[in-house]
């Protein structure tokens, strides 16, 4: 009898055993399964996001073969006459975006313009000239030398640039186009051009102008509205304010913009090898800059941009510059409202860098 029980325990004890591993492989199936149902729109996703991505990069475009330079107008640039300020402007909200005062306004034909106030105004506006010459997207900039705003607001910066009745002078417009939009920014190191003739030449064009400023921000994607899916994405450098100037950041900083006598003291190639050519912007920024660390590291990491060139792409650009006329670059200058005499001096520094180029 005493056998007979401890027989049925075993049998019992067995059961629930069998039971238990029963259960766990249930488990282990319906995890493993939630595991693959988890994991496959995952992995689908990823697909869908690389594929979008290399769809978005197919797209992508830094220049364009400009044609026959030496009948580009650098007075009106890219946007042309045609599409040149008009008459009657009215405010509509500050843009407090960068370090310079922006406002928007529209005019009559309610075509919006972003106004720039300040030192970047000139240099803008005849840096964008120069690199649309050579095949470059930019902006459609114009330069006013005196523009009066209806209905202006007090703003938070450059209340002192604004007269009473809306006037000011010296200011740079960009127009706004309609049929496209800001995809976003791009950086030097990651971007679909890195290592291609057509980026080493902008990185030449970058030291030509002395533009120190390179911040990622500083740089823009654009695209066409709507559902345009093979429409270009076109990559420019938006910001071209810091430029014309020192090398690199100085103290003061109004010496770093737009100033002649500083762009024309400034080195442009640092040193060349038979294979590749450092230039000198942009230049390590004064060791004032040290009582804000942070910013002095940015800086100081942004020098590789103007080095390790290599020099066929260097001389690329180059052969392109040289087939501009003495003309068209003091148009360049005078489309930014600077004197004769500024005129020439920033146009012979422009030349010689040209002659440096088609040296090398």
């Amino acid at each position: 009898m005493r056998g007979q029980v401890k027989t049925r325990a075993m049998v019992l004890r067995t059961e629930a055993r069998g039971r238990q591993v029963a259960r766990t492989a249930i488990c282990v199936v319906l995890i493993n399964a939630s595991f693959l149902l988890l994991t496959i729109p995952a992995v689908a996703k990823d697909k869908r996001s690389r594929s979008e991505a290399d769809h978005q990069k197919s797209k992508a475009v830094l220049w364009s073969n400009p044609g026959d330079i030496a009948s580009r107008d650098l007075f009106y640039g890219s946007g042309g006459k045609a599409d040149e300020p008009h008459t009657t402007y009215t405010f509509i909200k500050e843009d407090l975006k960068g370090s310079n005062p922006k406002f928007d306004v529209r005019d009559e034909n309610d075509t919006k313009w972003r106004v720039k106030l300040g030192l970047e105004a000139q240099p803008e506006v005849a840096a964008t000239r120069l690199l649309w010459a050579v095949g470059y997207f930019t902006e459609e900039d114009y330069f006013l030398p005196v523009l009066q705003v209806q209905n202006m607001q007090a703003l938070k910066r450059g209340r002192k640039l604004i007269g009473p009745d809306g006037t000011m002078h010296n200011v740079r417009l960009k127009r706004d186009l309609k049929g496209e939009k800001k995809a976003g920014d791009w950086d030097w190191r990651d971007n679909p051009f890195s290592g291609t003739r057509e980026w080493n030449g902008l990185r030449v064009m970058m030291a030509l102008l002395n533009n120190w400023d390179l911040k990622a921000e500083n740089n823009a994607a654009f695209e066409e509205k709507g559902d345009e899916q093979d429409a270009p994405l076109r990559y420019m450098v938006s910001d071209l304010g810091a430029t014309f100037g020192a090398a690199g950041i100085t103290f003061p900083l109004s010496h770093s913009k737009g100033d002649l006598r500083e762009y024309s003291r400034s080195k442009f190639i640092k040193r060349a090898t038979p294979e590749s050519v450092d230039f000198n912007v942009p230049a390590r920024p004064s060791l004032w800059r040290l009582v804000n660390l942070k910013a002095f590291r940015m800086r100081m990491h942004m020098r590789w941009i103007g080095q390790n060139v290599p020099r066929a792409d260097a001389r690329w650009i180059g052969q392109l510059l040289a087939q501009l006329s003495n003309e068209q670059i003091r148009e360049a200058f005078r489309s930014a409202g600077y004197s004769p005499q500024e005129v020439e001096g920033f146009a012979n520094v422009v030349e010689q860098r040209i002659n440096e180029l088609n040296r090398l």
